[in-house]
């Protein structure tokens, strides 16, 4: 399988209070915040529209299981079922089962240090 991950789709983070965090980074940093945190636009080198995700969440959130960390990032995939079933074959443990969504596919691991990781097939035309 030549392309695995093709960039960041997102990074995830638990906190106290996500409007609290969501408003101060708008604040200080300038990011446009919205409900969900903040989605960074640009353009991949075929100069397709892309998107990543910037999102605080409650610190109570189980979407990080079976991980007990405080963070979950999330990578952009060009193939999701194939990848998910070579990774499975590599010994790689595969969470939970795929998701489908207007936006794209979801499918989930764990590495070494038992981080979930989120692996996502885009449709960033979805957002636009």
């Amino acid at each position: 399988m030549k392309n695995r991950v093709t960039g960041l789709g997102g990074f995830f983070f638990k906190t106290k209070e996500p409007n609290k965090i969501k408003d101060w980074y708008a604040t200080h940093l300038g990011l446009n915040t919205d409900q969900y945190g903040c989605t960074f636009w640009w353009k991949d080198k075929e100069g397709n529209d892309c998107s990543t995700q910037w999102s605080p969440m409650n610190e109570d959130t189980e979407y990080f299981r079976p991980s007990t960390a405080t963070f979950m990032m999330n990578f952009r995939v060009e193939n999701l079922v194939e990848l998910l079933q070579v990774l499975k074959k590599e010994g790689v443990t595969v969470v939970g089962e795929i998701e489908e969504y207007s936006y794209g596919k979801f499918g989930w691991i764990l590495d070494p240090d038992g981080n979930k990781l989120e692996l996502w097939e885009p449709i960033d035309k979805a957002f636009l």
